[in-house]
């Protein structure tokens, strides 16, 4: 579980998002990313005997800074104001599948997959699906795949309104290949990230999706 202390960080930073405020306060910061880190540093330990590939890794593989690139954004607020960490064998900027935390009061979820992977990588996920479709359903159709996520995660944007270019529109795959990524997310709440049972929520997040990992990483060598 995190300590309160972190999430009241993350709180108090959205309502002081600006560098003096966090150069003030730059101890709480200190000590909130090192409790997220310790935090991520058992999942992997935990979660790298279900998944050897992982097992390597150490926090600072996979956690995201919590400056914002603001060159090119309208929003100039210096710093995100969720701690995040994706988990994936070849660390946090591999573009292949992998296993995602997002910590934010009031918006904190798991999960993972691949989100929007480029256009060569996509297509490569897009033919393994309508190659082995079969295997692709009994993965997302597993019973606790569904109870753990429901369904794969759409976001707006992220689905074409027909089939790609190179596919029959009554393709049996047809409604899986409109998809431009691939990914559950389970949402957590507040009391979930303070309380006991927070470890073995995400561990079990990420066995369920172990198989949708396997299958799309399969599918880019």
């Amino acid at each position: 579980m995190l300590q309160p202390s972190t999430l009241q960080f993350l709180n108090d930073l959205k309502k002081n998002n600006n560098k003096p405020w966090f150069d003030e306060n730059r101890k709480a910061y200190e000590a909130a990313k090192q409790d997220f880190a310790a935090f991520v540093d058992k999942i992997i330990g935990l979660f790298g005997k279900k998944d050897p590939s992982i097992a390597h890794l150490k926090a600072k593989d996979c956690l995201f800074r919590i400056n914002r690139d603001i060159r090119f954004s309208k929003d100039k607020t210096p710093y995100k104001t969720n701690f995040g960490a994706f988990i994936n064998a070849e660390g946090k900027k591999s573009m292949t599948a992998g296993y995602y935390l997002h910590v934010a009061p009031g918006e904190s979820f798991t999960g993972g997959g691949m989100w929007m992977p480029p256009a060569d990588m996509l297509a490569k996920i897009r033919q393994e699906i309508d190659y082995n479709l079969a295997d692709f359903k009994k993965i997302i159709n597993a019973k606790k795949f569904k109870t753990t996520y429901g369904s794969l995660s759409v976001e707006e944007g992220q689905l074409l309104s027909r089939v790609p270019k190179g596919y029959e529109p009554d393709n049996p795959a047809a409604e899986y290949l409109k998809h431009k990524s691939f990914i559950g997310v389970l949402n957590i709440s507040d009391a979930e990230l303070t309380g006991n049972l927070l470890t073995a929520k995400i561990v079990n997040a990420f066995e369920t999706l172990q198989p949708l990992n396997t299958f799309l990483n399969n599918a880019l060598q």
